[in-house]
């Protein structure tokens, strides 16, 4: 798991580096976890750096709310994408599933419009896994235990990335 850790943090440095961004999708847990990175990102984990462009695509509730009513809510995260990802931006898509109807439609979407996709799931990865650039899975099948290593993850991509441009 080292190396696919290491390889997203290369990916998404090197978004950073080119004038990307970091999108983050997920739900329930995997939402906080998006606001979390999010949060790392912009602040800083460790170590005194340049705020780095990312955004947890969980936080706006009448955002959320107007796609799921207007829409449906399998496309809430989509439409952001839509909205707000380019070429060259990468997407990080979580799941402990692998499953997510609406994180999939994310994951397409940003696959069509030539964003990145890197997917943080677990179990055998599910159909996210399949859609992905890029996966990363926490091998096991119960979902505590998958969040538990969600964080772990990205908490190591935060570091290896931070560590590109601290001060």
């Amino acid at each position: 798991m080292k190396k696919q850790i290491e390889k997203a943090a290369k990916i998404i440095t090197a978004s950073f580096k080119n004038g990307g961004k970091l999108l983050i999708c997920g739900n329930g847990g995997s939402a906080a976890d998006a606001q979390h990175i999010a949060a790392e990102f912009i602040g800083r984990f460790k170590k005194e750096r340049k705020a780095l462009p990312a955004i947890a695509l969980t936080t706006n509730t009448s955002i959320l709310t107007a796609i799921a009513n207007d829409y449906g809510y399998d496309v809430v995260f989509k439409r952001q994408v839509e909205a707000l990802g380019k070429k060259g931006d990468v997407l990080l898509a979580i799941s402990t599933s692998g499953n997510a109807k609406n994180v999939l439609e994310a994951v397409k979407f940003a696959n069509k419009i030539g964003v990145k996709t890197i997917a943080l799931t677990g179990g055998t990865g599910g159909e996210l896994a399949k859609l992905a650039n890029f996966s990363i899975i926490a091998v096991f099948s119960d979902t505590p235990r998958i969040q538990e290593s969600h964080v772990a993850i990205y908490h190591t991509l935060c570091e290896l990335i931070e560590n590109e441009y601290a001060r």
